[in-house]
């Protein structure tokens, strides 16, 4: 799967390496799933976390390869855990959640119950909150799913419109939920009765996505009204890379691994 690498300081994050070249087609507009950026205390233990839930470690220090999706781990302390910000959790999908949930409540991670059998919850030390749901059908022991925002009634449709108009995502329904699609991914919209705050600087600081011709993508963005919070350049291992923060607090990096 084509994954983004996970950093452990500044000058990690800015310069990726190549990604494995398995990752989801790209849609459309040339987007895919591609990684979710944590800030922790402890590289070590959210690592153990990480592996213990059934990522791959990598070579490099603080990367986990799920499929679909990779985790990127930076030594810094969050501001707070990712619920109360615009991203609420993130989730993934096991063939036999009740199985998997024992398997870990043993380990000694950090779960609770979900509504019904076949969901469950989990924590990182630093309180990035996890869903996992059932699939019973899937013939891989876990793997990525969804990222759910929090927002306003309000501005449910509109993030809705945002990420199929900027992404090229699939407008749809999650069960009872509205959502978009991205390969390898999707991104679920729920009702926040109190106000959610910005992702950067909390446990999840940003998610992240593989784009196609990301130099001419972040010229449209601009041509689009769309501010970059860092301009399209490349690291010194020549990936492409930038940043821009959606209308709701939502922190994104754009790669493009050639």
């Amino acid at each position: 799967m084509k994954l983004f690498i996970l950093t452990v300081s500044l000058a990690v994050l800015l310069s990726p390496v190549a990604s494995p070249s398995d990752a989801p087609a790209p849609n459309a507009a040339g987007v895919s799933n591609g990684h979710l950026h944590l800030n922790v205390r402890d590289v070590e233990a959210n690592t153990k976390f990480f592996v213990a839930l059934g990522g791959t470690p990598t070579k490099e220090v603080g990367v986990i390869e799920f499929p679909d999706v990779v985790v990127r781990l930076r030594k810094q302390d969050p501001t707070g855990g990712s619920v109360g910000t615009v991203v609420n959790h993130v989730g993934f999908l096991v063939p036999n959640t009740p199985q998997s949930m024992a398997k870990w409540k043993g380990a000694g991670l950090k779960t609770e119950a979900g509504n019904r059998p076949e969901q469950g919850f989990l924590y990182t030390p630093d309180d990035l909150k996890i869903e996992i749901l059932e699939d019973k059908s899937q013939t891989v022991p876990i793997k990525n799913h969804h990222v759910h925002f929090y927002v306003s009634e309000a501005a449910i449709p509109q993030m809705q419109a945002w990420y199929a108009k900027t992404f090229g995502a699939k407008p749809g329904m999650r069960g009872q939920f509205q959502a978009d699609d991205i390969p390898g991914v999707n991104l679920t919209f729920t009702k926040s009765d109190t106000p959610t705050v910005p992702t950067k600087g909390r446990a999840l600081d940003h998610i992240g996505f593989e784009v196609k011709h990301l130099e001419a993508f972040c010229k449209n963005l601009e041509a689009s009204g769309i501010k970059l919070d860092r301009p399209y350049g490349k690291t010194p291992a020549g990936v492409g890379i930038a940043f821009i923060t959606d209308p709701w607090g939502t922190q994104i990096e754009l790669n493009e691994h050639e």
